[in-house]
């Protein structure tokens, strides 16, 4: 059955930082193509990765890959900071700046494109809302911006029928978009990185508070890769039992 399209895709080629918005990728067995697949572990808490969590103003820092999808290697990382400055990801001195302003020690990690470990990404392969539920979440927290980006979405689906979380009667369903499967598997729990403004980097707490009073702490729905596939914005999604 065709519930909607995909209203727009978007990877996190660095972790905790700004993700980007593509026209299309190719969706491999760990989610989208290099979603999180460049990292920087924090040397004071070994085997962990510094996050947004640890230092809230990485989500003003834009990643972006430069170039073609390429299944044996990524392209080059060009980070966009809060003042402009266009840089690769892993330059030294953008690295002592990083480590000053978060004042700890970290070590830039990147995988390759056939496989991005689940502590990099933390939870299932792709995290999805619906546009209709965007919009209600904006009424429920009391704002009239709310920018999707705090809730760290892969794909944003505009429904055909407006119905604010209607994805969460979508557990155990097969999703087909493009040449691409996913099973829909759960709730996701959210954090205090939706407290953290995306452009300012500025937090407000109430905005937790609402999710965990209004929603019991639940925004988005989790899916894992079935099968593999190029998706396209624009693509229409069908769902299954």
């Amino acid at each position: 059955m065709l519930i909607g399209h995909v209203k727009e895709i978007v990877r996190y080629p660095v972790k905790s930082f700004h993700g980007e918005s593509v026209k299309k990728t190719k969706v491999m067995e760990y989610g989208l193509y290099g979603d999180r697949s460049h990292a920087y572990l924090d040397e004071s808490r070994p085997g962990k990765y510094l996050t947004i969590t640890q230092f809230p103003e990485m989500v003003r820092y834009k990643a972006a890959f430069m170039g073609e999808e390429n299944e044996n290697m990524f392209p080059p990382v060009r980070i966009t900071t809060p003042d402009g400055r266009r840089i690769p990801w892993d330059d030294k001195e953008f690295l002592k700046e990083m480590e000053n302003q978060s004042s700890r020690k970290i070590t830039p990690v990147k995988y390759n494109p056939a496989h991005v470990p689940e502590g990099a990404i933390e939870e299932e392969n792709i995290l999805l809302v619906t546009d209709a539920s965007l919009e209600k979440m904006k009424e429920l927290c009391g704002k009239e911006r709310l920018d999707f980006q705090r809730f760290r979405p892969n794909l944003i689906i505009s429904l055909l029928k407006d119905e604010p979380f209607i994805e969460e009667s979508w557990f155990g369903k097969t999703m087909k978009i493009g040449r691409a499967e996913f099973q829909v598997k759960r709730h996701c729990e959210r954090c205090m990185i939706i407290t953290v403004d995306p452009e300012s980097g500025e937090r407000d707490p109430s905005l937790h508070k609402k999710v965990i009073r209004e929603r019991d702490n639940h925004f988005g729905v989790y899916s894992t890769v079935r099968n593999t596939g190029e998706i396209s914005a624009g693509d229409g999604v069908y769902l299954f039992d």
